[in-house]
């Protein structure tokens, strides 16, 4: 591990990412109890803040309750979620999407005033859809083709699952945009606008923040972009060669959440 470059204990909250950090798919990453245990014996405040854009908060809480851990609605933050406040903000009357992606992104849409529709649409949302269909994919191209704005929740590629990789968002948005010529807005890190939602619920500056990740180009380079301390996890999709190679290097690479609170 290289030398942290900051004070650990001028740190007093956690932006932890989910996939990879906390879980691949339906395994936990270590006793996640005992490790939430120790954030807070620690006196840190903790969000999450995810790319993962398939599910809303409730289901989110859901999951980590069925590991044993009980956080609060404010606590989490995904990427839908950003999406639905950057389209607020363009949209305040709300409007029409086609959505491509599944029913938490669509709940977290429609609870900011967005309907989903094929006609007299204002946006493409893409995002992971474990349901993608041919139709969806000519639907969304055909739309972007005709001009319709192309949003993409987050680029990931790939997200950890107990047999390996599979595929992510960034792969959806990757066929359509093949299809269409045309580059998705990609809302989710490494744009570091969760990040920022996140400092804002925890009250505290980003020196104050450290992010915890699993990989490079969003985790880590979201949490640069924004000024913020931290920490790559080689639990989820980086390995340490390649951690070695990103510049600049992140400020901690440790194995797992759990070797990562024994710093402190």
């Amino acid at each position: 591990m290289k030398p942290i470059s900051f004070d650990l204990s001028q740190i007093r909250s956690l932006i932890l990412d989910m996939d990879g950090v906390l879980w691949r798919d339906m395994q936990p990453i270590g006793d996640l109890p005992a490790i939430f245990n120790e954030i807070q014996n620690l006196g840190l405040r903790v969000i999450l803040a995810t790319n993962n854009a398939t599910k809303s908060p409730q289901q989110f809480l859901e999951k980590l309750a069925g590991f044993g851990v009980n956080l609060e609605p404010r606590q989490i933050i995904n990427s839908a979620m950003a999406t639905a406040a950057y389209l607020k903000k363009k949209h305040p009357q709300g409007g029409n999407v086609f959505i491509v992606g599944n029913e938490g992104l669509r709940q977290i849409l429609v609870e900011q005033g967005f309907r989903e529709s094929d006609t007299n649409v204002i946006a493409v949302v893409a995002a992971l859809d474990r349901e993608l269909t041919y139709e969806k994919l000519k639907t969304a191209t055909l739309l972007i083709r005709s001009g319709v704005p192309f949003i993409g929740t987050n680029p990931d590629r790939s997200f950890p699952v107990p047999e390996g990789q599979a595929p992510g968002a960034g792969a959806i948005l990757a066929a359509i945009e093949a299809a269409s010529d045309v580059k998705p807005l990609v809302i989710g890190k490494p744009r570091p606008d969760m990040y920022n939602a996140a400092i804002e619920r925890l009250g505290t500056t980003p020196l104050e923040t450290l992010v915890v990740g699993d990989r490079l180009e969003t985790d880590i380079a979201g949490a640069q972009n924004g000024g913020f301390p931290n920490a790559l996890v080689l639990s989820g999709v980086t390995t340490l060669d390649q951690s070695q190679l990103w510049k600049p290097a992140p400020d901690i690479i440790t194995n797992d959440l759990e070797s990562l609170i024994k710093l402190f």
